[in-house]
């Protein structure tokens, strides 16, 4: 009897939960099975799922082959149908000890075991003290999403907003802390909604300035992305006053053209983006930013385009995500002109290339200056803005190392 095998696809958080999924289903005794978690946030990653599927069949034919994440839940009869699928579980039962009880055995009569995700109120209670290197923890302390932009299927995946309880999230940081991580990254679908279904309904700010004053033995406290436009004062004073915060934050900004942000939705206009990352950078000069950028939205002209292309360094914008737009079926954009499919790779492209001269252009800066690097490996590590580092001498992993940047390669810096 094998212990089971688990393919993530997608986000930070999905990574997250797949680590989750395989101490439950340890627990339940769970053998001889594939488990894929699935990512349902551009129709490219439900086609590559289901590529992942048949590819692990075919590696494993005699396993019971468990599919589960955003794409079961928004589409489980795709998968259901797969004649390589035995089951099919949603993000709420995912996280269940119940449920993996329920696989470990002849898998009943429910081969489908899909509820209505927007019925669930609460967080789950899957708290891992230990994902990811030995270095950096990550820690969810949100769920859902509220919002409903126009390309977004993930709030039909993932349900409404759900935050954990502070104190929850403050003792789990403390566990990590006395088992040795240095750096603890918080991560959510809609990092910035925290707190607003929970008494007093707090803000992100507020549970970063109580981390870092609860937990003051900690070293780097770090945030995943967040929407810049429901960034509250009490997150800015973090930035602005708290070193242990660090400098580097990925905004779910999406484009840089009004027209095409209001089609999608979104709750931002060009010059908020700008006035926001402008802001960041005056309280802390370090800050450097990341981005999420689709190209090709429905509609999208090659005016349009360009407003997206300069937003990249008129925000400063060091670290892209640039995804090339794909219809998402149930969602509004599916039902909006279409850009030529060959268009958007261009424009996919151009974006790209404009986000790899930002990151020649920072890179480029570090020579000569000294870093706090958390190694990640013995010759690998990350500054506090969370470039690569790479070390010609072995040092230990784990460790936060001062070091002085000597050249730097397209992609890191080399000490």
């Amino acid at each position: 009897m094998k212990a089971p095998v688990f393919s993530n696809h997608g986000c930070r958080l999905n990574a997250y939960e797949t680590k989750a999924m395989e101490e439950l289903a340890e627990q339940a005794g769970l053998r001889d099975a594939v488990v894929i978690n699935t990512c349902a946030v551009t129709a490219e990653a439900v086609r590559k799922a289901r590529q992942d599927i048949r590819k692990l069949r075919r590696a494993h034919p005699d396993a019971k082959l468990i599919v589960t994440g955003c794409a079961a839940q928004t589409e489980p009869d795709t998968f259901a149908a797969m004649d390589e699928v035995d089951a099919v579980i949603g993000n709420t039962e995912k996280m269940q000890a119940s449920t993996w009880a329920s696989l470990s055995g002849d898998f009943g009569t429910e081969p489908v075991q899909v509820d209505d995700i927007m019925s669930v109120t609460e967080t789950a209670g899957h708290l891992i003290d230990g994902f990811g290197t030995r270095s950096r923890a990550y820690v969810q302390v949100q769920n859902g999403c509220d919002h409903r932009c126009t390309f977004c299927i993930i709030p039909f995946g993932r349900g409404n907003s759900r935050s954990v309880p502070a104190g929850v999230v403050v003792d789990q940081i403390k566990r990590l802390l006395d088992r040795g991580f240095n750096e603890v990254v918080l991560t959510g679908v809609d990092l910035t909604s925290w707190g607003a279904d929970l008494p007093s309904t707090p803000r992100l700010g507020d549970l970063v300035l109580r981390i870092l004053k609860l937990v003051p033995d900690l070293p780097r406290l770090r945030i995943s992305s967040i929407d810049s436009i429901e960034v509250d004062e009490a997150l800015m004073q973090a930035i602005a006053t708290e070193d242990r915060l660090m400098p580097h934050l990925h905004l779910s900004l999406q484009h840089g053209d009004d027209l095409i942000l209001k089609r999608m939705k979104r709750r931002h206009l060009r010059d908020d983006a700008i006035q926001f990352a402008q802001e960041a950078r005056k309280l802390r000069p370090d800050m450097t930013f990341g981005a999420d950028i689709i190209a090709g939205f429905p509609t999208e002209t090659e005016a349009h385009f360009e407003n997206a292309l300069a937003l990249v360094s008129e925000c400063d914008l060091t670290w892209l995500h640039v995804f090339p737009y794909s219809p998402r079926p149930g969602t509004p954009a599916a039902r909006m002109p279409q850009v030529n499919g060959t268009l958007i790779k261009e424009r996919a492209a151009r974006l790209r290339a404009a986000g790899q001269a930002q990151v020649t252009e920072h890179l480029s800066k570090q020579v000569g200056k000294t870093h706090r690097v958390l190694m990640e490996s013995p010759t690998m590590g990350r500054t506090e803005q969370f470039c690569e580092v790479v070390f010609e001498t072995v040092q230990d992993e784990g460790a936060i190392v001062g070091a002085t940047i000597t050249a730097h390669t397209d992609t890191q810096l080399v000490a």
